[in-house]
């Protein structure tokens, strides 16, 4: 019988512009169901509030990452990242998420999993959730992580240490349908993965402008229900078949750039609208803009001399260094992705779960966990 902990070692940290709660995998259970029942309890779900737990009553700050050493002779830790749902006892592992990732490693040298350098510290990630890879690259002067530095992201007040995260060049194909385009409910779409699946779609064809605030379209109920037809359809033709309970794919509104930047969006997590973007959401995008004759191509102000794309979202911008190659079969395909983000530790300590006599207790997973 699985022994389920009633007090777990726990790192609250930002990364990006989420915050979750890390944690090394051997202090939780190693199978899905009573891990995934711990962390419903840990962060308190399910309640619109989260008033019981660590959440955030956001998507955004009821994330959880588990790292561990990685087996993968190009990682030096995996990296398993979890959504736990506010408002319903799910927790999902089918998709990954880059603004998580970049507290990945200074936790791992926090835990000691890496060895510090003595100026910065490179630690190779494996995102167990897709098998794909990342390098963060992070000051540690004297060999302990540094949280401060001048680097500012859009959606963080102040400043912090720039973390570098570069992508090698994955194999899951960029356009997963095979399609530049395809038409979904009338509409043109494109659909990419170039880090986290993703639907591009003009906003002028849903009848909305694209400038709106996250409020005001969450608030279009004809506009959710085009959202939630296309996002089904979406998932089985890229592949990843009912979606209807999944955070993927994203969907990405997009319009003409207003502030200098590339192309301005509006990001769907899958019915919330994003107050900015996700980094591999972000990824994704950045590369279908460059895809000749996908949706977003005839929209986007890209620099002729360039990898730089920047992404407009409703609190700021995102920037991702990104440049496509091509397949043998002439299809496109990512060449270099990278981006700067920072992370910050909150809390290192001992988090309490709720009793679990008072907890709903979470359905079996249906096809999600891995």
């Amino acid at each position: 019988m699985t022994r389920v902990p009633e007090e777990v070692p726990c790192l609250l940290m930002r990364g990006g512009t989420s915050k979750g709660a890390y944690f090394l995998a051997g202090d939780l259970p190693a199978e899905p169901a009573p891990r995934d029942e711990l962390l419903l309890r840990i962060m308190g779900s399910p309640d619109d509030r989260q008033i019981d737990g660590l959440g955030g009553a956001h998507p955004l700050t009821s994330k959880v990452a588990v790292i561990s050493p990685s087996a993968d002779p190009d990682a030096d830790v995996d990296y398993l990242f979890l959504q736990v749902v506010v408002d319903r006892p799910e927790v999902s592992d089918r998709q990954n998420c880059g603004n998580i990732l970049a507290g990945v490693g200074p936790f791992a040298v926090e835990r000691g999993l890496v060895t510090a350098g003595e100026e910065e510290t490179s630690v190779r990630i494996r995102m167990a959730n897709s098998g794909d890879l990342a390098t963060a690259t992070f000051p540690t002067p004297g060999g302990r992580v540094d949280y401060t530095g001048d680097a500012e992201i859009s959606g963080v007040p102040g400043t912090a240490a720039p973390v570098v995260i570069e992508f090698p060049p994955s194999a899951t194909p960029l356009l997963p349908t095979g399609n530049v385009r395809d038409e979904i409910d009338g509409v043109q779409v494109t659909c990419v993965d170039n880090g986290m699946p993703t639907v591009l779609i003009a906003a002028t064809s849903l009848k909305v402008t694209g400038y709106e605030t996250p409020r005001e379209l969450e608030g279009d109920a004809a506009l959710a229900d085009r959202l939630r037809t296309i996002r089904l359809a979406a998932g089985r033709l890229m592949g990843l078949g009912d979606v209807s309970d999944a955070t993927v794919p994203k969907l990405t509104l997009l319009a003409p750039p207003r502030d200098g930047g590339a192309v301005t969006t509006r990001t769907f997590i899958p019915v919330r609208c994003h107050p900015s973007i996700g980094v591999l959401g972000a990824a994704s995008v950045a590369a279908g803009l460059r895809i000749e004759g996908g949706v977003g191509a005839d929209l986007a102000r890209l620099d002729a001399g360039g990898d730089r794309v920047r992404i407009e979202h409703p609190t700021g911008f995102l920037d991702i260094e990104s440049s496509l190659g091509a397949t043998p079969d002439g299809l496109p395909s990512a060449r270099r992705t990278a981006v700067v983000r920072t992370a910050r530790k909150i809390f290192d300590g001992t988090v309490f779960p709720r009793s679990a006599e008072t907890a709903p207790i979470p359905p079996q997973p249906q096809g999600g966990q891995r």
